[in-house]
């Protein structure tokens, strides 16, 4: 994350018509050099775009899409640059993973082409599910309660892309500031952030040059101009726990989640500065069958696993609150280790174990997880007691050892 605190994704339009840089980038040449620049500016994803979501913006077929950005894909991906593609069908899903795209960015959340979510999970690659209503920006812009409104959609869109066989670890929410909103639901839904973040999953925030930011500004400002109101956005949507964000100008951006990062880590006295309440969260013996092995009748046959988990994270929120939403709902872990142990067969137990580390960091409050699997029915020769994996996973760092 380059010393920001949070990811910063790099917005690359390959199109003619975007509202903010139309037409600067459509040349593969311009897009491929441009995307460089916001590597070395700092950003951690470019995130490539092929077809504008500007209202009035003419749509584009699947093929004029693909040979827009699939050049600038596969150019990006053997420099070691990580991709995300920016559709809204399954046709280019499925070809910009093949040219290596490692995230499907849909502001749809699905609802446009229903089989981009099955693309996406045949794909293995990680989805962004957005919030909008339609792919006409300005439709439909009434809400009771903007935060709630968003926050049930996305759970909604969240269980059909886990319905298509789209794994929960590999999925994102955005709650698409600027979607069928009016300026003054944005700021709520900004100020309302953590709502949406208590659904469990990466948020990644798209204000950037957004028209509510324009606001802000003397009537007649240019798109451009609201890169510091998106740096500050991002400011504090960082402070609210997004993953990350996404962003027109990535320097601006990055030079201020560096300054938030710095001031944190700054205050010249310590009680100055947030003190967390580090504890852990202990769920052992949660039993799963799956058909993990090596062996044909492992595969076959299926066997039970035995899993133990151990989360560390800063439990001051939810002893303060005494709410369960501001923790891990352990019920709920248990039920998506059960469901995780179930599908996709790996030889071994080591990865099984590493997948179930990763689940577990899905939930941004996790620091470290500790997750032990155990396979009782070891088809060995002799006599037994156990035999387990225990993988340690932490934001920072991962390593494990067999025990």
């Amino acid at each position: 994350m380059s010393g920001h605190g949070i990811e910063v994704w790099g917005i690359l339009n390959v199109t003619p018509d975007s509202f903010s840089d139309g037409g600067r980038y459509v040349d593969a040449g311009a897009a491929i050099a441009h995307a460089r620049r916001m590597r070395a500016q700092g950003a951690d994803v470019i995130d490539v775009g092929g077809e504008s979501t500007r209202p009035g913006a003419t749509p584009v077929t699947p093929e004029e899409e693909q040979a827009r950005i699939l050049p600038v894909v596969r150019e990006l991906v053997r420099e070691g640059i990580r991709v995300s593609v920016d559709t809204v069908h399954a046709a280019t899903a499925r070809a910009a993973i093949e040219a290596g795209a490692e995230i499907i960015n849909d502001v749809t959340a699905g609802e446009h082409d229903p089989a981009l979510l099955g693309a996406v999970a045949e794909g293995g690659a990680r989805l962004v599910l957005m919030h909008s209503r339609g792919l006409d920006v300005t439709q439909d812009t009434r809400y009771g309660d903007v935060v709630a409104e968003v926050a049930a959609h996305l759970r909604a869109r969240l269980a059909a892309a886990v319905d298509a066989g789209v794994p929960r670890e590999r999925i994102m929410l955005d709650p698409g500031f600027g979607f069928s909103k009016e300026p003054e639901d944005n700021w709520r839904l900004l100020a309302g952030l953590g709502a949406v973040g208590r659904i469990g999953l990466p948020l990644l925030i798209g204000t950037s040059r957004k028209r509510f930011l324009g606001t802000l500004l003397p009537e007649g400002a240019r798109p451009e101009e609201r890169d510091a109101a998106t740096a500050a956005t991002a400011v504090l949507a960082a402070q609210r726990g997004a993953a990350a964000v996404r962003v027109h100008d990535v320097a601006s951006t990055v030079s201020a989640l560096r300054a938030l990062v710095a001031t944190a880590e700054a205050a010249p006295d310590p009680a100055l500065r947030p003190q967390p309440r580090s504890g852990a969260i202990s769920l052992t013996g949660v039993r799963a069958r799956g058909h993990h092995g090596v062996l044909p009748e492992e595969r076959r046959d299926g066997q039970e696993f035995v899993v133990d988990v151990q989360l560390v994270l800063d439990l001051g929120d939810a002893i303060d609150r005494d709410d369960v939403h501001a923790t891990v709902h352990y019920g709920e872990l248990a039920e998506r280790i059960v469901a995780d142990v179930g599908r996709d067969p790996v030889d071994l137990i080591e990865t099984l174990a590493d997948r179930l580390a990763a689940l577990c960091l899905v939930d941004g409050r996790v620091e470290h997880a500790t997750v032990t699997v155990h396979k009782p029915q070891a088809p060995i020769a002799v006599p037994f007691g156990d035999v387990a994996v225990t993988v340690h996973r932490s934001r920072e760092r991962s390593d494990w050892v067999v025990l």
